[in-house]
């Protein structure tokens, strides 16, 4: 298509042709966004922005940010809506009334009928007009007005199909008997009878210049002139009859809107020439519009069978949208001779006068470039590099991947990066040739040139490196990193020419080259005026640079004068992040690349971004309670939370900040439209309001007044119950005091009883105590004087045993004086019966175990090999007995004793040094 028709289409919209690709912006809303009915019957736009809608739940409405569904007491669908100063009128089954903001921001239902009032049968009310402070409800049946709160029924002779207010007077459409027009005296005069029309659905009967326009559901539009019918010359009048009409709308500028059952809406200029036709295949949410209306910001609201639609008219902004997804994402869009030729991913495309998109053969593939030289037009391939000629592309450069081409300053020679380094073309007699210049053969998507020689290059992804070429620029000389030279990263940096300044984009914002430092630095003009995360998206040999940054794209002129160009809403999913590119095609028109097509806009114009309102408080709730708006401050208790509901409906592309403090500079961003404050110090304070746009733009704020009550403590009540705490705490103390003296007293006896107890006890112990030892002493006297029998008995004996021995001596001696030796044998043996008596043994053996208690136990258990005989030796150890004396009770020598006691100290393992009397003693 020829490129001047098609910006005259866009901007103008007074060219006769159908552009299907074409669609200015628009925003659907889903059910998933608003959370309601599927289907939408009405829509009215109040004079403070907020929208309503009438939804098959009930009614709808829209503050600018959020949606908010109000149902009506009986839960019926609403069918008609409009809203009046302060009053939303809507219309339902059988039930017509208004809804209204009460003090505390709740919207309430007030009922217009009564169990009096007359209705036909299964009526229900599908418009609602304004008609000089008169309100019109209409149903299929009758025309209810409502004037000074008293309603007038009005009854057509035939089914009413619609009602149009046309010059202050109240036109009502029928099914069989035409239009009428309503006078005054509320009676109805016949205005349009013609036989064309009966059994014919009326959409609307609108002023149309200096005659009547009427449009139908199937049979397209017509003119009323002179009492004269007739097809409307309107080339999309066979369309509204094959789509089946069922709304419109004019818009102030004389544009018309069709609304269809079939497919979507058509919007023509004041001729019915069509400039758009949306649907749901260019992205309408659906094909049936059930009604539309024009809002005083002139966008268009479009309600649908399934969602709602708004139509955004007032940017003359346009998109070409491929629906067919041949085109795929385009990387640059340009214009060469009247002609529109689109690079993407597959390829290299152009529009053909009948808007067709068409494919140049020999192109798939990538297209990164496309650039008109010396006037030819060359386009940067993945393949290679091509010139076009009209629909035919030649190749004349078969190195891969023509990122950029830049000219060399005062040469005829230019340079292109590609995917193996740097490419040079030349122009010999018409011909193009291109040489390698060698190397390097990194992949170089960016260059600029400081001068002719000397060429910034940067690689696709990481590094960035000056190159000089030799004079006759055929070769590079030399290859030079600059990565340690001023560059944090040498990752994703993109190198300009900007006001004559080699300017590099990194991950740390905007740089540039220093020649006399020889040096990067940082580019404190750019950082500042547009932003450490902008970058330039567009040539850089036009006098208006463009710029994407966080609030979207931003222009500088030569001024430097920076300008917002668009929002993000505009294109925000729909570029391709990296490769964002604007082209300009005329003067005034550029393009922008898109995922699925690309963009126009005006550059020339301001975008239209609605100088932020300021933003009004719809509710406010402290402690969940809600407060009355007209309180000239909001009261809260101690430690109480506050939220404060804001909307500025005549904002766009908006959100709220909020400040505490007097202090201008210090606003903080608004959660969506919510303010929640908490933890507030007691006091008077005020907390302001504002709105702000993405262009940056604020409005000036609204003042709330907050009163933070002082905690309880602080209070008057609180000094009360301070007095009262005070006299029960005195009290308190004093019973305190009383019940610890009285329980020091029962602690004072408890523990004189206890020492008594103690005193008497321990008497006891001493006493117990004295009496033991008297007892011990008693036995101890005892065993002293057992010990001494003992020892007297043991003596006695051995007395016994050395008188018997002496007179066994003399007999023996004497033995041969004796007659009878017989009688001296058995004296002698009589002795040694007498000195070995067994009983005698046992008589000492009890007495010694009286005074030695246990010694023989210990004795045998540690020795049990020990004899008796050794057992009677140990006895008379233990006793201190001498040899002498211990012999005569054995019955032998002293030597025998000796002899004795050796082995024994042999048996108890005893050494020569160790004492047997020691060792013996030691046992009890």
């Amino acid at each position: 298509m020829k490129f001047k028709t098609i910006i005259s289409i866009l901007f103008a919209f007074t060219i006769n042709i159908v552009q299907a690709q074409y669609t200015p912006y628009f925003e659907n809303y889903s059910l998933s966004k608003y959370n309601a009915g599927n289907q939408n019957w009405g829509i009215s736009v109040a004079t403070n922005g907020k929208v309503y809608v009438a939804n098959n739940k009930g009614l709808l409405v829209f503050n600018g940010l959020n949606w908010k569904l109000h149902t009506l007491p009986n839960k019926t669908t609403i069918r008609s809506v409009l809203a009046v100063k302060d009053r939303i009128y809507t219309g339902s089954y059988e039930e017509f009334g208004y809804w209204k903001f009460n003090s505390k921001g709740e919207l309430l239902y007030t009922s217009l009928t009564s169990e009096n009032t007359k209705f036909s049968a299964s009526e229900e009310f599908w418009q609602i007009l304004n008609l000089d402070q008169k309100i019109i409800f209409r149903s299929f049946q009758n025309v209810y007005i409502l004037e000074d709160e008293t309603i007038t029924r009005i009854r057509p002779q035939s089914t009413v199909i619609t009602c149009n207010i046309i010059k202050d007077q109240l036109y009502i459409s029928t099914l069989n008997s035409g239009v009428y027009k309503l006078l005054k005296s509320k009676q109805l005069i016949p205005v349009i009878n013609d036989n064309e029309l009966k059994n014919t659905k009326i959409v609307s009967v609108s002023a149309y210049k200096d005659k009547l326009l009427i449009t139908t559901a199937l049979k397209g539009c017509f003119f009323y002139d002179n009492e004269k019918l007739t097809p409307a010359n309107f080339n999309i009048n066979d369309d509204l009859k094959r789509y089946q009409l069922n709304s419109f709308s004019a818009l102030n500028n004389g544009n018309l809107v069709f609304g269809t059952i079939k497919n979507g809406v058509f919007i023509t200029n004041n001729s019915g020439q069509l400039l758009y036709n949306l649907n749901k295949e260019n992205g309408l949410a659906n094909n049936t519009i059930l009604n539309t209306i024009v809002s005083q910001d002139t966008n268009i609201w479009l309600c649908l069978d399934n969602g709602l639609s708004k139509i955004d008219l007032s940017n003359n902004i346009s998109y070409y949208n491929d629906v067919t997804g041949k085109l795929g994402a385009v990387y640059d869009v340009l214009t060469h001779q009247n002609t529109i030729y689109i690079g993407s991913n597959t390829g290299l495309y152009y529009l053909d006068n009948d808007n067709k998109l068409n494919f140049i053969d020999g192109t798939q593939g990538q297209v990164w470039d496309l650039k008109i030289i010396d006037n030819q037009l060359f386009c940067g391939h993945n393949d290679g590099t091509f010139i076009i000629d009209g629909t035919s592309a030649s190749l004349i450069s078969n190195y891969t991947g023509g990122w950029t081409i830049k000219k060399v300053p005062e040469k005829n020679i230019y340079i292109q990066g590609t995917y193996a380094g740097l490419v040079k073309f030349s122009k010999n007699n018409s011909n193009w040739t291109s040489s390698h210049l060698g190397k390097t053969t990194d992949p170089i998507r960016f260059l600029e040139f400081e001068d002719k020689q000397n060429i910034w290059a940067a690689n696709a992804y990481k590094g960035l490196s000056k190159i000089k070429l030799n004079t006759n620029l055929d070769s590079i000389v030399t290859v030079n990193n600059y990565i340690n030279k001023g560059l944090q990263s040498d990752y994703n940096i993109k190198v300009y020419k900007i006001k004559n300044n080699i300017c590099f984009k990194t991950n740390n914002g905007w740089k540039k080259y220093e020649p006399l430092q020889d040096s990067i630095v940082s580019y404190k003009f750019l950082n500042s005026k547009i932003g450490e995360n902008s970058d330039l998206i567009s040539a850089t040999n036009l006098n208006d640079l463009f710029f994407k940054n966080e609030t979207g794209i931003i222009k500088l002129d030569q001024q430097n004068n920076i300008r917002q160009i668009l929002t993000r809403n505009y294109y925000d999913n729909r570029v391709i992040v990296g490769y964002e590119n604007i082209s300009k095609l005329n003067d005034s028109t550029y393009a922008l690349n898109l995922n699925d097509g690309f963009l126009l806009f005006n550059a020339n114009k301001l975008l239209n971004n609605y100088t932020p309102k300021v933003p009004t408080i719809e509710q406010i709730k402290v402690n969940n309670v809600k407060v009355n708006l007209d309180s000239s401050m909001v009261q809260i208790p101690n430690n109480g939370k506050v939220h404060i509901n804001i909307a500025s409906p005549l904002s766009k592309n908006h959100y709220f900040e909020y400040s505490l403090d007097t202090d201008n500079n210090k606003w903080e961003k608004v959660d969506n439209e919510t303010l929640i404050l908490s933890n507030l110090k007691n006091g008077d304070f005020y907390v302001a309001f504002r709105t702000t746009n993405k262009a940056g733009e604020s409005s000036k704020p609204n003042l709330l007044k907050l009163h933070v009550l002082p905690p309880w403590y602080k209070s008057s009540t609180g000094f009360l119950l301070y007095l009262l705490a005070a006299l029960m705490l005195t009290m308190l103390f004093y019973l305190l005091h009383k019940r610890k003296i009285k329980k020091e007293q029962r602690i004072l006896q408890i523990q004189h009883k206890k020492e008594q107890q103690q005193i008497l006890k321990e008497k006891n112990i001493e006493n117990e105590r004295k009496l033991v030892e008297l007892k011990n002493e008693a036995l101890e006297n005892e065993i002293k004087l057992k010990s001494k029998q003992l020892a007297n008995t043991a003596i006695a004996l051995v007395k016994k045993n050395e008188a018997l021995l002496e007179i066994k001596k003399d007999l023996q001696v004497n033995e041969g004086q004796f007659s009878n030796k017989l009688i001296n044998k058995r004296l002698q043996k009589k002795i040694d019966q007498t000195i070995g008596n067994k009983d005698q043994w046992e008589i000492f053996e009890y007495n010694f175990n009286q005074v030695h208690e246990k010694f023989f136990n210990q004795l045998k258990d540690k020795h049990p090999k020990l004899s008796h005989k050794d057992l009677k030796l140990s006895a008379y150890i233990k006793m201190n007995l001498t040899t002498k004396e211990i012999a005569p009770l054995m019955n032998i020598s002293t030597r025998g004793v000796e002899t004795h006691r050796y082995r024994l100290k042999q048996r108890l393992d005893l050494s020569k040094e160790d004492s047997l009397t020691d060792y013996l003693n030691s046992f009890n």
